[in-house]
C-alpha cells in the first residue's frame, strides 16, 4: 500500500531582498518587510514641473532721481551765491558806510516877480528873476560823486506853477568835501493861460509871502577807488522857502531858515560795475 503525501502547513520561505541604505528590507513591489512603503529613488522626468522662462525686463535708470539731484544742486548753488552776496554787502557797508550826499539852499534873492495882465484880460505875462546860493556836501570818506549839469526849477508850492528855471554846472564832489555855488540864476518870461493865472495870483497877494519850492534834477556817478557805478538819476527838492514880491528895484531876500532839502535817488539799489 502506497504512502500519501500531505502539503506542509507553513508556506515556503521566499527570498527577501536586502535592506536599502540600512533600512527595512524592501520587496520588489515597493513594500517593506514590516508592511511600510518606500518612495522610489529612480529619476522620473515627469515628476518635475516644466521650466517656464521668465520674460526679460531691461532695467532703466529712473529719470526721477536724476532730476531730483539736479534740483538739489541748483538750489544749493543759488543759496550759496545769495549768502556770498549778502556777506559781501555786509562787509562793504561795515567798511565804507555809504551815505547819500546832502544839499543846502543857503540863500534866495528875488530880483523880479511880476505878473501883468492886459486890460481886457485876454493874456497874462510872468517875468521872474531869482538868485540862488546852493551848497553840496559829501559826508563819505571813501566815496566821490560826479554830477552832470543840474536843471534847476522854482515852482510855487501851493499851485505848483513854474515861475523860473536855470542850470547848475557839472562838478565832482570828493570825499569829505563841500562845494558851494553862488549867483545861480533862475528866470523866466512866459505867457500864462487864464487857469494858471487864477491859481498863481492869490499866492502873490498873500501878506506872509509866497511859498516856493526849488528842485534840481541831474544824474550822478559814484566812485570808490577803481570801482565805478552806472549813472543814476537824482532829484533834490528844497521845500519851505518863503518869498516876498520885491517893491521897487531892491531885491527881496526869501526866508530859507525853514527850508529842508531832500535827496531822492531814482533807484534805491546802487549798481556797481566790477
Amino acid at each position: 500500500m502506497s504512502e500519501k503525501v500531505f502539503p506542509s502547513a507553513k508556506p515556503a520561505a521566499t527570498a527577501v531582498p536586502p535592506a536599502v541604505n540600512g533600512g527595512a528590507p524592501v520587496n520588489t513591489n515597493g513594500t517593506t518587510a514590516n508592511g511600510g512603503t518606500t518612495k522610489s529613488h529612480l529619476y522620473n522626468p515627469t515628476s518635475r514641473p516644466p521650466y517656464r522662462p521668465q520674460p526679460y525686463h531691461r532695467r532703466h535708470r529712473p529719470r526721477r532721481n536724476y532730476c531730483c539731484c539736479c534740483c538739489f544742486w541748483t538750489i544749493l548753488i543759488i543759496l550759496i551765491l545769495a549768502l556770498l552776496v549778502a556777506i559781501a554787502g555786509s562787509v562793504f557797508y561795515v567798511l565804507y558806510r555809504p551815505n547819500r550826499p546832502s544839499f543846502t539852499l543857503a540863500s534866495l534873492r528875488i530880483h523880479r516877480l511880476n505878473l501883468t495882465t492886459t486890460a481886457d484880460s485876454s493874456s497874462s505875462h510872468l517875468s521872474t528873476l531869482f538868485n540862488l546860493t546852493i551848497s553840496s556836501k559829501n559826508p563819505n570818506s571813501h566815496l566821490s560823486f560826479s554830477y552832470d549839469p543840474f536843471v534847476v526849477s522854482c515852482v510855487s508850492s501851493n499851485s505848483d506853477v513854474l515861475i523860473g528855471n536855470g542850470t547848475l554846472p557839472a562838478f565832482v564832489s570828493n570825499s569829505k568835501n563841500e562845494t558851494t555855488f553862488k549867483g545861480v540864476v533862475v528866470t523866466t518870461s512866459i505867457d500864462l493861460d487864464a487857469e494858471t493865472v487864477n491859481n498863481l495870483r492869490p499866492d502873490l497877494k498873500k501878506k506872509n509871502g509866497i511859498l516856493l519850492k526849488v528842485q534840481m534834477d541831474t544824474k550822478v556817478t559814484v566812485k570808490m577807488g577803481g570801482l565805478k557805478s552806472k549813472k543814476v538819476g537824482i532829484r533834490v527838492s528844497c521845500d519851505g522857502v518863503k518869498g516876498v514880491v520885491p517893491k521897487g528895484k531892491s531885491p527881496s531876500l526869501a526866508n530859507v531858515s525853514g527850508a529842508k532839502c531832500k535827496v531822492d535817488l531814482r533807484i534805491k539799489i546802487w549798481r556797481w560795475t566790477f
